[in-house]
């Protein structure tokens, strides 16, 4: 009885959490200093600096009861492409949201939604990359006849507004891409435009290349 009472009483609070929106408010302040830790942290990793790698059993058992991420990172499954390397941050510093092409469907859109209303991060990036396989599928009008097409369909955006451009037009594509990602999330309703309004909440695009390692934030330009 015991049992299900304190299971009971887990669920109505995660509920809680949940129904009645964020319990943690982002402002100006906390959201310059996540930007000001992935900039600085992609810059120990640039050089071969990292810090936060060394002792994964000390920061394994201090994440045991909970989590307390600072920034919620969308990115593509490609395997060249970990958040947590690439902004040189420790176990538990970062929600991260993986799908190839880093597009979003509903599922995606909750998840990142559970990471800031429930989690408590008050920024969110959406990381592009060079190279990207699925924007160059998505680019080049390949076909297939499984469920990779509906990544490539959710990417065709991005391809219409590059379409006709000179230059390098696969990296046009993959930031176009970041840009129609990071539009969709400031529009979704009701949650993240709503803390996106309130200044709560910032949500950034930005582009990692694999050669150097450096991450350019697009909104910064």
């Amino acid at each position: 009885m015991k049992k299900i009472l304190t299971k009971l009483t887990f669920t109505l609070s995660l509920a809680s959490m949940v129904s009645f929106g964020p319990i943690f408010g982002g402002d100006a302040n906390s959201i310059k200093i996540a930007l000001n830790k992935l900039v600085e942290g992609n810059q120990r990793y640039v050089n071969s600096m990292t810090v936060c790698h060394e002792d994964w059993s000390a920061k394994r058992l201090a994440q045991v009861q909970g989590q307390a991420p600072f920034a919620v990172i969308i990115t593509c499954s490609d395997s060249r492409v970990p958040p947590e390397i690439i902004f040189d941050q420790a176990l538990g510093d970062l929600f991260v949201i993986r799908v190839a092409g880093n597009v979003v469907d509903d599922f995606a859109i909750g998840s990142i939604e559970y990471g800031v209303t429930v989690l408590g991060a008050d920024t969110i990036v959406v990381l592009g990359h060079s190279n990207c396989g699925a924007v160059d599928g998505a680019l080049k009008g390949l076909k297939f006849d499984n469920h990779i097409q509906e990544v490539l369909n959710a990417i065709q955006p991005a391809i219409e507004n590059v379409k006709g451009t000179s230059g390098n037009v696969l990296e046009k594509a993959i930031k176009a891409n970041v840009i129609h990602v990071e539009a969709k999330l400031k529009g979704s309703k009701p949650v993240l435009a709503k803390l996106l309004e309130q200044g709560k909440l910032s949500i950034l695009g930005a582009y990692y290349d694999l050669s150097s390692g450096k991450v350019e934030f697009l909104d910064k330009q």
